[in-house]
């Protein structure tokens, strides 16, 4: 994982001031690094009956599609309000300064299905514990998290708890 570590840039002061911005698009851009990322993950996968990858908007949907590609599983995207056009599900979550949330279909996930949340950054875990409760209201079980970069110094997984956690990268 060195090498994808190294196609890891940081952008200062993106998208405000005192952010550092771990972009992701030269790991992208390297078709034998994004390969290993995607059979990192795969191989994460193995043994845990997972009947549904969720990706999570916007870079999780990279991954996530990718990884649906390669072990053949089926793709569920998680969006933002307002971007699917069929009945949804919802769940919000806080931010440091208000609310979000994210939504997907109602019919996405049949109950008792295990789904994989696949994710480019787990940072404060909101946004994550709220997909993993997005899949549970529909009777799905998310089993595992599969994460590309872990920011540790946020404690993100402090708001996972019961969740199976793999990030590939730690800062």
């Amino acid at each position: 994982m060195e090498i994808v570590k190294q196609l890891i840039r940081d952008i200062p002061d993106f998208p405000k001031k005192g952010i550092v911005f771990k972009d992701i698009t030269p790991l992208l851009g390297n078709g034998p690094a994004f390969r290993r990322v995607t059979e990192a993950f795969a191989k994460l996968l193995e043994g845990l009956s997972v009947q549904k990858i969720a990706g999570i908007e916007s870079r999780g949907f990279i991954f996530g599609a990718a990884l649906s590609q390669l072990t053949g599983i089926g793709f569920i995207p998680i969006r933002k309000p307002g971007k699917l056009p069929y009945q949804t599900v919802r769940e919000s979550y806080s931010l440091e300064y208000g609310t979000d949330a994210v939504e997907m279909h109602r019919d996405a996930i049949q109950p008792g299905e295990k789904v994989a949340l696949v994710d480019d950054l787990l940072a404060t875990g909101g946004t994550l514990a709220a997909s993993a409760r997005l899949v549970k209201s529909v009777g799905g079980e998310a089993v595992i998290s599969l994460l590309l970069v872990e920011l540790e110094f946020l404690n993100g997984r402090e708001k996972l708890p019961g969740l199976q956690i793999h990030s590939l990268i730690r800062y």
